[in-house]
C-alpha cells in the first residue's frame, strides 16, 4: 500500500518522535545531502576508513577513530544508517551499530561502559549471522571475565549470569551471556557500575588485548565467508551527553578508547570540535552541515526550503494547512534544524483548531519556541548573537560561542563557513534590544 501522511493533527503529533532516526527505506525519509551543501561527506568518510566510494578500492588503516560532528537534533543518527548501508558488503565493511541510548545511561557514561556494549554488540551479531569463531580466540576474553572480574564481582545479578552462562560452558553463547548481563547492570545499578568500572580500569591492558585479538579473529572469519573485510563500528548517543560527560569521554579517556585496534565512528556534539582539546590521534573534522535555507550572502537556497517542505508533507497532509504560507513560515523560522521543524509542527497542531493548521496556530507554535530558547539565555549572549549575524566571518571560540553552539542559538552551515543566530532568537526582547545603538553620553 503506498504510504500515505496523517489526515488529522491528533495523528501528526502522536507520530512526531523527536529521537526517531529513519531507516533510508522509511517512507518519510527524505534525502538532504544538496540542501545541506554535504555531497561529500559519504564520500570523505569512506575515504577516511580506507574505502574508495569511486572505484571500490580498499586500503583500511589498522584502526581509525572518527568523530562525526553536529548540531543535535541535525539528522546525523538516520544519515549514518543511509552512510552504512553504502559502507557494508562483502568487500568493505561488517557494521555493528551501538546505540548507547538503549543500551546504556548517557547521563552517566564512561570509556568502560561503551567498550563493553560494543563487545556485546559483537558478539550478538556474530550469533545472529551464525557466524563461527574458533574457541581459541574467545579464550583470552574468557579468562579475562574469570580471572578478572568474576573474582572482583561481589553482586548477586553477575553471579547468577556466571552460573546460567556456564551451561554453555565456552564459546560465544557464553560470552554473549556475560556482557549482556555487564552491560544491563551497567545501565541499572549504580553500585555495581562503579566497582566494575574499577576493575576495567585496572585491568585494561589485559581487557584491550583480549578484545583486540577476538576482533581480529572475527575479521579473518567474516571476510573468509565473505560477510565483510573489516569490522566498522559505529557509536550512535554520543552526542547527547551532558558537557562534563563529553570532555572525560572524547578527551580524558582516548587514550583508552584508542586501545582498541578497531575502525569506529563516534557521533559527537559540534561544540566539541571547537574546545581545541581533541586528542590528534581522533580524527576530528568530519561534520554533517546543517539544512541551508539561505547561503552566506543571503541569497535563497531552494533545495533547503524544497527539503524541509517534503520532511513536513511527509509527516502531515498538504490538506491539513490553511495555506501554502503557514507551511513557508514553520520553515523558515527552524533555520533548517530538522528537530525543531518538527517541534514547530508539533507546537502548531497543538494550538491549532478544527483540524487545520492556520496562521494563529503556526504564529504561536513560534512564539512558543522562542520563549523556549529564552529560558537558556543569558544576558551578554544576545550582543554575541547580534554580532554573529552582522559579521558573516565571526570565527570566536570562546565559552560563550561554544554554549551557544551546545544550545542550539547559533547555527552553522556550510562545514562551518558560517553562522547564523537560530530564527526564533531573534524575535526576543533580549535580541532587539541588543542590535540597536547604545545611547550616547547625555550633552
Amino acid at each position: 500500500m503506498t504510504y500515505q501522511p496523517p489526515k488529522h493533527i491528533l495523528e501528526v503529533m502522536q507520530k512526531i518522535d523527536f529521537e526517531e532516526a529513519l531507516e533510508p527505506d522509511d517512507p518519510r525519509f527524505v534525502p538532504t545531502e544538496q540542501a545541506r551543501g554535504a555531497e561529500r561527506t559519504q564520500k570523505l568518510l569512506a575515504s577516511k576508513l580506507g574505502l574508495s566510494l569511486s572505484d571500490g578500492v580498499f586500503f583500511p588503516n589498522a584502526q581509525k577513530h572518527i568523530l562525526f560532528f553536529g548540531h543535535t537534533g541535525s539528522g546525523k543518527t538516520t544519515e549514518l544508517k543511509r552512510y552504512q548501508r553504502t559502507l557494508a558488503g562483502p568487500e568493505r565493511f561488517y557494521v555493528v551499530e551501538v546505540d548507547i541510548t538503549n543500551e546504556l545511561d548517557r547521563n552517566n557514561l564512561q570509556y568502560s561502559d561503551v567498550l563493553m556494549a560494543m563487545a556485546r554488540r559483537l558478539i550478538q551479531r556474530l550469533q545472529d549471522d551464525c557466524v563461527p569463531i574458533d574457541l581459541g580466540a574467545s579464550k583470552a576474553l574468557e579468562d579475562w571475565f574469570s580471572e578478572r572480574v568474576r573474582t572482583e564481582d561481589r553482586s548477586d545479578e553477575f553471579s547468577a549470569a556466571i552460573q546460567t552462562g556456564a551451561k554453555a560452558k565456552t564459546g560465544l553463547p557464553f560470552l554473549g551471556e556475560l556482557f549482556a548481563s555487564f552491560t544491563t547492570a551497567f545501565r541499572s545499578n549504580a553500585t555495581y557500575k562503579e566497582s566494575m568500572r574499577m576493575v576495567v580500569r585496572n585491568t585494561f591492558t589485559q581487557f584491550a588485548e583480549a578484545f583486540n585479538r577476538f576482533l581480529g579473529a572475527a575479521e579473518q572469519v567474516l571476510e573468509a565467508r565473505g560477510r565483510g573485510r573489516r569490522v566498522l563500528f559505529v557509536i550512535d548517543g554520543t552526542d547527547k551527553l551532558r558537557s562534563e560527560d563529553t570532555r572525560r569521554f572524547f578527551v580524558e579517556d582516548a587514550e583508552q578508547l584508542l586501545a582498541i585496534q578497531a575502525l569506529v565512528v563516534y557521533v559527537a556534539p559540534l561544540a566539541l570540535k571547537y574546545e581545541g582539546r581533541l586528542t590528534h590521534k581522533l580524527d576530528a573534522d568530519l561534520v554533517l552541515p546543517m539544512i541551508k535555507l539561505a547561503e552566506a550572502d543571503d541569497q535563497r537556497c531552494d533545495d533547503g526550503w524544497n527539503a524541509l517542505r517534503e520532511i513536513i508533507l511527509r509527516r502531515a497532509d498538504r490538506g491539513l494547512f490553511a495555506n501554502a504560507a503557514d507551511i513557508e513560515r514553520i520553515i523558515e523560522f527552524s533555520g533548517g534544524h530538522p528537530r525543531d521543524l518538527l517541534r514547530l509542527l508539533k507546537l502548531a497542531c497543538e494550538y491549532a483548531e478544527d483540524n487545520q493548521i492556520d496562521g494563529p496556530a503556526v504564529d504561536n507554535a513560534i512564539k512558543k519556541l522562542a520563549s523556549e530558547y529564552r529560558r537558556f539565555l543569558e544576558p551578554g549572549d544576545y550582543a554575541t548573537l547580534v554580532a554573529i549575524d552582522q559579521d558573516r566571518t565571526y570565527a570566536g571560540n570562546d565559552e560563550r560561542t561554544r554554549r551557544l553552539l551546545y544550545n542550539l542559538a547559533v547555527l552553522e552551515y556550510n562545514d562551518g563557513s558560517w553562522r547564523r543566530s537560530h530564527p526564533v532568537i531573534r524575535l526576543l526582547e533580549g535580541y532587539i534590544l541588543a542590535t540597536q545603538p547604545a545611547p550616547g553620553p547625555r550633552s
